[in-house]
């Protein structure tokens, strides 16, 4: 099962401050509008998204479809699999995608520690 991107993402109190210390760690702004309080930090494969009052814990993401510099991969496991083979595994969801859609769509799962995680397919 090819899970796409892995990031981690950061909620965020001031994401100027963030941004600012991820920076000086090495990474570097990637993608994201900082004003609308998000962005996607980037240090080599490493893939970090800040995101202020978006949500309330951090988040493990993960994008079926994408690399890690967020470019379109030929083959990849579709989210609505992914999320069909979770279930059969007795996995309980917290939101689903729609299994009659196409193209983008998520689900969410939380782990047995409280970690919510994020299956974010955009393509």
């Amino acid at each position: 099962m090819d899970l796409g991107c892995f990031s981690v993402s950061l909620a965020v109190e001031d994401i100027a401050k963030s941004k600012a210390f991820y920076e000086a760690l090495g990474f570097e702004e990637f993608a994201g509008v900082e004003s609308q309080g998000w962005l996607i930090m980037k240090c080599k494969s490493i893939n970090i998204g800040l995101f202020q009052g978006m949500f309330e814990k951090n988040i493990l993401t993960f994008n079926p479809g994408w690399d890690e510099n967020a470019s379109e991969k030929e083959t990849f496991t579709d989210v609505r699999e992914i999320q069909k083979r979770l279930k059969e595994k007795g996995i309980e969801f917290a939101t689903e995608a729609d299994e009659d859609s196409e193209g983008p769509a998520s689900f969410s799962i939380i782990d047995p520690d409280g970690n919510p995680i994020l299956i974010d397919q955009h393509v």
